[in-house]
């Protein structure tokens, strides 16, 4: 991409958005999807873990970036926090409910864009990719980070956080498929120093952003989603312009 610049590179084929893993990054996520689709570069699909899952539904479902801004800046804990027993703080019944009221269809199959979301299967301790069926379990399975959100059941498989395996959401790719991946650089406390999931995949024909100095949002740091989204799409604005 020496003699062209991201944006150009973006607008010259199709290509796929994958969105990586990295607890409540769905605000950075966001940001720059925004930046992306302000400048007019529409993924043909998107891959997503954990919280690129839910943006990347979220967008695939017919949402655009400002509706999926203006939900994002008015979530708070109340909307998602239940507490109850089971494998994980939260029963996560809040948290489907709001997926449920939200996302404009109900299935994979009425999404605008091809959408593959990353989740890890419990019982064979393995990375599955979810295309087809319901999207709010999908995205839930996708986004039920350990010991934070209880497993889902589906059809009788038990289903946590895609990023446990599968942090970059690079399962459902194809060898040589072209790709925008966006890189959360993980502050996980549980990650080891040398993790394999801190390091940017190296594929053929990917581009990569990876932005600095994103604040750190959590369920007692919600306010900090809009300077995360505000700082990701300012960054990518200024990554497709160079």
């Amino acid at each position: 991409m020496a003699s062209q610049g991201l944006k150009a590179w973006l607008q010259a084929e199709p290509f796929t958005l994958s969105m990586s893993s990295g607890f409540f990054s769905f605000y950075a996520h966001a940001g720059m999807l925004a930046a992306l689709i302000d400048a007019g570069c529409k993924p043909s699909k998107v891959t997503g873990s954990s919280a690129g899952a839910l943006v990347g539904a979220c967008w695939a479902s017919g949402h655009d970036p400002e509706m999926l801004k203006a939900e994002l800046f008015a979530l708070s804990k109340d909307d998602f926090w239940d507490p109850g027993i089971g494998l994980g703080l939260l029963q996560g019944r809040r948290f489907r409910e709001k997926l449920a009221a939200f996302l404009k269809v109900d299935s994979f199959a009425d999404c605008r864009v091809p959408l593959a979301l990353s989740v890890f299967d419990l019982n064979s301790r393995e990375t599955q990719v979810m295309q087809s069926g319901d999207l709010v379990n999908a995205v839930y399975a996708s986004c039920a980070f350990p010991l934070l959100f209880q497993p889902i059941n589906i059809n009788g498989r038990y289903f946590i956080d895609g990023g446990v395996k599968d942090r970059p959401a690079h399962a459902a790719l194809l060898p040589g498929e072209r790709v925008l991946y966006h890189h959360i650089k993980s502050r996980s406390p549980w990650r080891k120093k040398n993790s394999k999931a801190l390091l940017v995949p190296v594929r053929d024909n990917m581009q990569v952003v990876a932005f600095d100095d994103i604040p750190r949002v959590g369920p007692n740091k919600m306010h900090q989603g809009v300077l995360a989204f505000d700082a990701a799409y300012n960054q990518m604005k200024a990554s497709l312009e160079e």
